[in-house]
């Protein structure tokens, strides 16, 4: 007798795409991610599901990274940048966190992990996004999962982990010493200019290939997605408050010493030239 088997064949207008962030349970944010022709239907069916399980939900463009991880991207490279340039770890954390960030990027790639996060960076450089992800040097990331310091799940990586107490590695702190190509003598406010300022150039360059449907929705999954401090409204209220034309040219001074990574955007340049806000 011959055995049917009933494949259920789905609509393509019912295909969309769905992006948790981990650990899923306490991250609030989702990515919808629709394709082309997914009918506006699954797209409200996938926002309502999002929303039930209290989520942020915004509708993003399926490119590699999607939106928030494309963000990351350059702020992890220009971790291993300053890493390169003398900033200690301690440094970056600290930075990071008077910033106003939940967590420094040491402690960030430590709690996903070390594999994961060398994963989405190096994801990124392949997907042929040029210049913009490039600056810093990600064997840094490589050489660390090499020797199985994985974070917080192995136990070990740029923190030691003893039960709920963590303190920076020695063998880690000596590692990133013999990375130090030059070391500039960076302050706290070096440090912070050059991770912020790349990862909010990205958001703009973003919002400059319509990779997220509006200003709001880039302000929420940063908010949301990466911890960006509430109190600033995200990267576009941000940028309103800096000054856009000031931001500009503190990314043209960093470009001009470090290289064209820090270029800013043509988007960017145009709210410079007219002064006009993003909101």
């Amino acid at each position: 007798m011959a055995s049917h088997t009933h494949e259920h064949v789905v609509e393509p207008s019912h295909k969309i795409g769905m992006h948790y962030f981990s650990p899923v349970p306490s991250m609030p944010l989702l990515e919808v991610i629709p394709h082309a022709g997914t009918c506006d239907g699954s797209k409200a069916v996938a926002c309502e599901v999002g929303t039930k399980q209290g989520k942020t939900v915004i509708v993003v463009k399926g490119v590699p990274g999607f939106y928030v991880n494309q963000c990351l991207r350059p702020y992890l490279v220009e971790v291993t940048a300053l890493a390169r340039d003398g900033a200690s770890l301690e440094l970056m954390d600290s930075s990071m966190k008077n910033f106003g960030m939940p967590v420094g990027p040491i402690t960030l790639a430590d709690e996903v992990g070390l594999d994961v996060t060398s994963h989405v960076a190096s994801f990124l450089s392949e997907a042929d996004l040029g210049v913009r992800m490039s600056g810093g040097d990600v064997s840094f990331l490589s050489g660390m999962i090499a020797k199985g310091w994985l974070g917080r799940k192995s136990g070990k990586g740029f923190y030691v982990y003893e039960g709920t107490k963590k303190t920076i590695s020695t063998e880690t702190k000596a590692y990133s010493k013999d990375f130090v190509a030059r070391d500039l003598g960076l302050k706290e406010e070096d440090v912070n200019i050059r991770i912020i300022g790349r990862f909010v150039k990205e958001t703009t360059k973003c919002l400059e290939d319509g990779i997220m449907a509006d200003l709001v929705a880039g302000d929420l999954g940063l908010v949301f997605g990466t911890g960006f401090p509430p109190f600033l409204r995200g990267p576009f209220r941000y940028l309103d408050s800096y000054g856009v034309d000031k931001f500009v040219s503190m990314m043209n001074d960093l470009a001009d010493e470090h290289g064209p990574q820090f270029e800013p955007c043509q988007l960017l340049r145009d709210h410079a030239r007219s002064r006009k806000k993003f909101h």
